[in-house]
């Protein structure tokens, strides 16, 4: 059974700086879509947050586009499935009320409760039986935070959500987390599947303060009224719970078998593949996340994707932008054909992209941006080609773990804003060594969704339905010239960074405080 002629399922996903929703039809023909941008805020210093009723009502925005949009077709909507950001924490009162905006993923205030977790209360202990690294992007090492630093808050808080909890409580009225959502917070304990008791108390916290945990094929109806009116819905449209949209990402591209691994690069990057078991790391590189029942997705984020390209455009590439303003093009575009006239190395110019501190392999949030290798022949293009390739250097150090904890990629399936441009793919196809495919999708984590929405609900029998929705648009087989100087660039990357690590700790805190708390000897 899948749907029919006159069927629709809308797939939602819920990101850092926008919100997307997405129509499909049959074999995952997109009918309409809807994209609605929010702000993110940076009050203070290593601040990131977000209004959530922002969010909230850019979720009944973005519904109410799409229904209009396919309206005069008439497609009944057979369930909506939610894809949400990991990491994201907000404080409720007893009165339902947040007392904070939703603090993100790339919030780093935390950052000495995460040391401090890792130095001297058994972080390593908790990262094996929750599968989430320490670090300050996890709501562990927030809700620690808020009891050192704001203990009056802590004190008024009766429930701590996520985005995705703190919406669905809007709509239905009741605080529920997937697992899939509830195994990124450093809370969870993976061998059991409930809050792990010895977090709570190292917090302070009770279960009674986080929300009911079920399955990401949970169900829900019965949505407030006044929401369903506004939004064009039938109030008994299932809402299936979901996941979060790097679980979600891997579903959409049908990279979900054995040995696939999807790549994913938007404004931040990721890899990841599935396996039949949690799978933790000794050395702390990566992160487990619960899927479906006996499906776990194992990989790593790194911090620094697309934004680093638009870093680039926005502070050095004035004239590429009034070339592309004259021509008619992208910028983006302009500056790819710029790099595609560089050999692959860049002639010895190395970027290690950690403007925004890293995430996986080395869970760093101090690590910074280095140049390395630059002389007197180099000149814009190979500033733009080490970028795209320090980019993916990133997303391969990620890799090198998994290939250790789950064996070698059989496939390479990539997604995300950099899909678009054929050089940076082939550019990933020579790094990682092996052939690259390339679907056309609208949007992964929603197409997960969606697809993840019509199994919750018994429409479809098998979540391997998703292989008849996507189509491969693009294939990329290593030049292994390249692939063989990409191997020696990632063995000095690698150096670097380690040679580096104690400057980064001196830069940062000289860039937080304006003066160096370290004598430099």
């Amino acid at each position: 059974m899948t749907l029919q002629h006159n069927e629709a399922v809308l797939g939602l996903d819920i990101g850092t700086t926008s919100l997307k929703a997405v129509l499909f039809g049959q074999r995952g023909i997109v009918l309409a879509s809807s994209t609605i941008e929010y702000p993110l805020s940076h009050s203070k210093p290593d601040y990131a947050e977000q209004d959530p009723e922002q969010i909230l009502q850019a979720v009944v925005g973005s519904i109410r586009e799409v229904r209009s949009q396919e309206k005069s077709k008439g497609y009944a909507i057979k369930a909506i499935g939610f894809s949400t950001a990991m990491h994201s924490l907000i404080a409720m009162d007893s009165d339902d009320n947040p007392l904070t905006k939703a603090i993100v993923w790339t919030d780093n205030r935390s950052l000495r409760q995460a040391d401090k977790l890792k130095q001297e209360l058994g972080g390593h202990e908790i990262y094996m039986r929750t599968g989430t690294p320490i670090h300050p992007m996890s709501p562990l090492s927030k809700i620690l935070w808020m009891k050192e630093e704001a203990p009056e808050l802590f004190a008024k808080t009766k429930m701590y959500a996520g985005i995705k909890e703190f919406i669905l409580h809007r709509l239905f009225g009741t605080y529920v987390s997937d697992y899939s959502i509830a195994s990124a917070t450093g809370l969870l304990r993976l061998e059991t599947m409930e809050w792990d008791q010895e977090v709570l108390d190292l917090l302070g916290i009770s279960k009674e303060q986080l929300p009911e945990l079920v399955p990401t094929t949970h169900v829900l109806t019965g949505m407030v009224p006044a929401y369903a009116l506004e939004m064009g819905i039938p109030p008994g449209t299932p809402f299936v719970v979901g996941a979060s949209d790097g679980v979600l990402a891997n579903l959409g591209v049908a990279a979900t078998g054995p040995g696939e691994v999807a790549v994913t690069i938007g404004t931040s990057g990721a890899i990841r593949t599935v396996t039949d078991k949690p799978v933790t790391d000794e050395k702390g590189r990566t992160f487990c996340y619960a899927f479906v029942d006996h499906k776990w997705v194992v990989g790593g984020p790194t911090n620094n994707g697309g934004i680093m390209l638009r870093w680039l455009r926005d502070q050095f590439a004035s004239p590429e932008i009034e070339v592309a303003k004259k021509l008619g093009i992208d910028p983006y575009d302009l500056m790819i054909q710029y790099a595609e006239k560089v050999p692959a190395g860049s002639e010895g110019l190395l970027f290690l992209p950690f403007l925004t501190g890293e995430r996986a392999p080395y869970w760093n949030a101090n690590a910074r941006g280095t140049f390395f290798g630059i002389s007197l022949r180099h000149q814009r293009e190979h500033f733009i080609r080490a970028v795209l390739e320090g980019v993916v250097l990133s997303i391969f150090s990620v890799g090198v773990a998994l290939r250790e904890l789950t064996g070698p990629a059989k496939e390479i399936i990539a997604s995300g804003g950099f899909a678009r441009s054929a050089v940076w793919r082939q550019i990933l196809s020579d790094v990682m060594g092996k052939e690259l495919l390339v679907p056309e999708v609208a949007d992964a984590s929603a197409m997960g969704a969606a697809v993840l929405a019509l199994y919750a609900i018994g429409d479809i029998d098998s979540l391997a339905e998703i292989r008849s929705w996507v189509r491969i648009t693009h294939r990329h087989k290593p030049d292994l010239k390249n692939s063989e100087v990409y191997l020696q660039l990632y063995y000095m990357y690698e150096r670097l960074y380690e040679k580096l690590k104690d400057e980064f700790d001196i830069m940062a805190e000289f860039q937080r405080s304006g003066g160096f708390g370290t004598t430099l000897e």
